[in-house]
C-alpha cells in the first residue's frame, strides 16, 4: 500500500525507454534514469527520452516537475565533463534532432513544423531548427533560405541556373554554408 515501484531498465536491446515508459504506464512512480542514457554496457533509460514523452503526450496524465528547458544545457554539461559525446541521431539532444537536410522534409518543415516535429527545439533549450543545406535538400529550401539571406525576385531562368549550381556544388561538400550561398549569388548576378 505504502510501496513506490520504480523502473530501471538497461538498454542492451534498445528497449530501455519503451520498458520503463510500460512501467510507468502501469504504475510505477519512480523511474532510474540518466541523463544522455549513460551507464554500464549498453547504458540505461534516457531521462531527456522519458521526460518529452511524457510531456508530449499529455494523454498518459504522467507528469514531471523537470523544467524541460534545461534538458539541452544539460545533456552537453553531462558530455562536457564525462567526455561521453553524445551521437549526432540521438533521440531529444543529438546535433540532428532539429536539423533537416533531406528536401522532403525541408519542404514539410518549411510548410508545417508539426509534420517532422512532435516537439518545438525551444521546449528542449535547443535554439532552432536546422535546414541544413545539402545535396539532398530541394528547391523550396534552397530558395527559403537565399531569401532568408536576403536575396529574393529571381527570374526563372536565374532560379534555375542558381539551383544547378547549387546542387553541383553540394555533390563537392557536405554541407554549404551561408558563404557559399552568398558566393553563388554574387558569381551568378556579375
Amino acid at each position: 500500500d505504502r510501496a513506490i515501484f520504480s523502473t530501471h531498465c538497461h538498454n542492451d536491446l534498445g528497449m530501455a525507454t519503451a520498458n520503463t515508459l510500460a512501467g510507468v504506464v502501469n504504475g510505477c512512480r519512480q523511474v532510474e534514469v540518466t541523463i544522455n542514457g549513460i551507464g554500464e554496457r549498453a547504458g540505461n533509460t534516457s531521462l531527456e527520452e522519458i521526460v518529452m514523452i511524457t510531456d508530449t503526450h499529455k494523454n498518459l496524465g504522467i507528469t514531471t516537475n523537470i523544467n524541460t528547458e534545461q534538458i539541452f544545457r544539460s545533456s552537453q554539461m553531462v558530455s562536457a565533463f564525462t567526455g561521453m559525446q553524445v551521437q549526432a541521431n540521438k533521440a531529444v539532444v543529438g546535433a540532428n534532432a532539429f536539423a533537416h537536410e533531406s528536401g522532403i522534409h525541408q519542404d514539410g518543415m518549411l510548410k508545417n513544423r508539426e509534420t517532422y516535429e512532435i516537439m518545438t527545439p525551444a521546449r528542449v533549450g535547443v535554439s532552432s531548427t536546422s535546414l541544413v543545406m545539402g545535396k539532398h535538400s530541394g528547391r523550396n529550401a534552397f530558395f527559403s533560405r537565399l531569401e532568408e539571406l536576403g536575396y529574393s525576385d529571381f527570374m526563372e531562368e536565374t532560379k534555375a541556373d542558381l539551383f544547378v549550381k547549387f546542387k553541383a556544388l553540394a555533390d563537392v561538400k557536405k554541407v554549404v554554408t551561408e558563404n557559399d550561398l552568398h558566393a553563388l549569388v554574387q558569381e551568378d548576378s556579375s
